[in-house]
């Protein structure tokens, strides 16, 4: 089946796949593409809509990216997001000036023109600015639609050119109607229907393994996580028992892991499942590193040559399935954007081994889009919304050296936090939950006796796809709960803290 397309041209801001994360939602299908296509490029790839992302450059700069002026003049609607919308009005004859100070944060949002793209949003409401420069005069053929008090051209357009521009972002969450007025781009003026369902992206995936593996074998690293287990979902859908999955216990997985990961996937859906035994080899490399970047490397390198060992047993192995989502590959650094971690499923595995293909079915899908596939190929709720976990495990939970002991602490400590959440039904409404093993000890008195034990610090965030995120505001009652179990039912942890640090400026995990 051949979807409606909108096409999103990267200026090179760090959060631009919100942008699609958005129109995804919105059930159009979108691709997000360098911001150096030809008019040619475009109009061969069809789109219905374009979209010009923000970006960290002035228009007026020499060596500002740039579109071709022949990209207006297609006849395909384009929407403009602050670097687009200033770099539209720029290439049409319009002024482009810089502020005499930077504007950050809500503004209140006047609408001045009722249009199709204000439909359904009213006269005040508000928006997020985040820009030094701001468009100065519009292009012939064009008008203000919207402003604010600092910013008087914070929206503008030409319905009989289909080309508009807006100077906030309406894909994040501070913008109270932005997901309408992309809505709005999306169905009123790109005649989008609205097509592109996670039931039609799984039938097509399928599909596409099927024709892309012919009758060849396929290798999966299935490491316990929600990715890896849809991905390997979808692929043993498309090719049987053409499909082997091996499962490294490593011995840093978090409590009762292994034995679901073995029970729902080898006994429930019946796949071709291998364990390897590597506790001691990761324990031993382990051992004396404290550094997480160092950590990351040694798991990621003896995670590959395990995995090759395992699968030298099986013979000729054609294709490799990876569990890597589009947050991996932005953080890994995605063009100009900054490299954040190293993520070891992100161009790793193929490196070192020989296959003719690599297969990454979920690689341009968000995490909750990923949770919603594995929900319609029929995954029980304990995997599909299990708690999202790095490659590293608790290694990179624990702050220093990674010993037996420190994580049959934070291994007890994170399981009675997750239980604690789950009881009290806020599982669904934080994105991510887990205990943290810190390098601090402090003294504390347990049954009248002083003790001198390790600090427990929890994490909780709510987010939408895990590039940004805040705190969770848990109950105290809840986190009184954790608390009291933790200190009475862990040994060696004595106190415990709640991290209420947002990302940025931190990322989710410690380290």
């Amino acid at each position: 089946m051949q979807h409606q397309k909108v096409l999103i041209l990267d200026f090179g801001g760090q959060y631009n796949q919100l942008i699609a994360r958005r129109v995804r939602d919105l059930k159009v299908y979108c691709d997000l593409l360098p911001c150096d296509m030809t008019a040619e490029e475009i109009e061969k790839y069809g789109p219905i809509g374009i979209i010009f992302t923000g970006g960290p450059n002035s228009v007026y700069e020499a060596h500002a990216p740039r579109i071709e002026r022949a990209v207006l003049e297609l006849g395909i609607p384009v929407l403009g997001i602050c670097y687009g919308a200033q770099l539209i009005a720029h290439t049409l004859g319009g002024s482009v000036t810089r502020a005499d100070t930077s504007e950050y944060g809500k503004r209140t949002l006047f609408i001045e023109k009722d249009t199709p793209m204000s439909e359904g949003i009213p006269q005040e409401s508000i928006c997020w600015m985040s820009h030094t420069d701001f468009v100065a005069s519009l292009p012939a053929g064009f008008m203000t639609l919207a402003k604010t008090d600092s910013c008087p051209v914070a929206m503008y357009g030409s319905q009989a050119k289909r080309i508009y521009g807006i100077q906030f972002h309406p894909e994040v969450v501070h913008s109270e109607y932005g997901n309408k007025l992309l809505e709005n781009f999306l169905y009123r003026i790109c005649g989008a229907s609205g097509d592109w369902t996670m039931a039609g992206f799984v039938n097509e995936q399928v599909e596409k393994i099927r024709a892309s593996v012919g009758e060849g074998k396929v290798l999966c690293a299935m490491s316990g996580g929600v990715d890896s287990a849809v991905a390997a979902t979808l692929v043993h859908r498309a090719v049987g028992d053409r499909l082997t999955c091996v499962f490294v216990d490593n011995g840093l997985h978090r409590k009762g892991e292994p034995e679901q990961v073995m029970k729902v996937f080898k006994e429930g859906l019946g796949m071709n499942l291998v364990k390897a035994e590597a506790e001691d080899l990761f324990l031993g490399a382990l051992k004396g590193v404290c550094d997480p970047e160092r950590k990351r490397k040694i798991i990621g390198e003896l995670f590959i040559r395990v995995f090759e060992r395992e699968a030298k047993k099986l013979g000729r192995v054609d294709h490799l399935v990876q569990g890597t989502i589009y947050p991996d590959v932005i953080e890994s650094g995605k063009g100009k954007s900054a490299t954040i971690k190293s993520h070891h499923n992100v161009g790793g595995l193929p490196a070192v081994m020989e296959f003719q293909s690599v297969v990454e079915p979920l690689r341009d899908l968000f995490k909750d889009e990923v949770r919603k596939v594995g929900t319609e190929l029929g995954l029980p709720d304990g995997v599909v919304w299990r708690q999202p976990c790095p490659g590293p495990a608790l290694a990179i939970r624990i702050m220093g050296e990674v010993t037996r002991e420190k994580l049959a602490i934070v291994r007890e400590a994170d399981a009675i936090f997750r239980e604690e959440i789950e009881k009290a039904g806020l599982a669904r409404e934080i994105w991510q939950y887990f205990a943290v093993l810190t390098d601090s000890k402090t003294v504390g008195v347990q049954g009248d006796f002083r003790t001198y034990e390790n600090v427990i610090a929890l994490r909780a965030v709510t987010s939408v796809d895990a590039m940004t995120a805040d705190w969770a505001r848990i109950p105290y009652g809840v986190l009184e709960r954790v608390s009291a179990r933790i200190t009475g039912e862990v040994k060696h942890a004595n106190r415990v803290v709640y991290d209420i640090t947002s990302k940025p400026p931190a990322t989710i995990e410690w380290e």
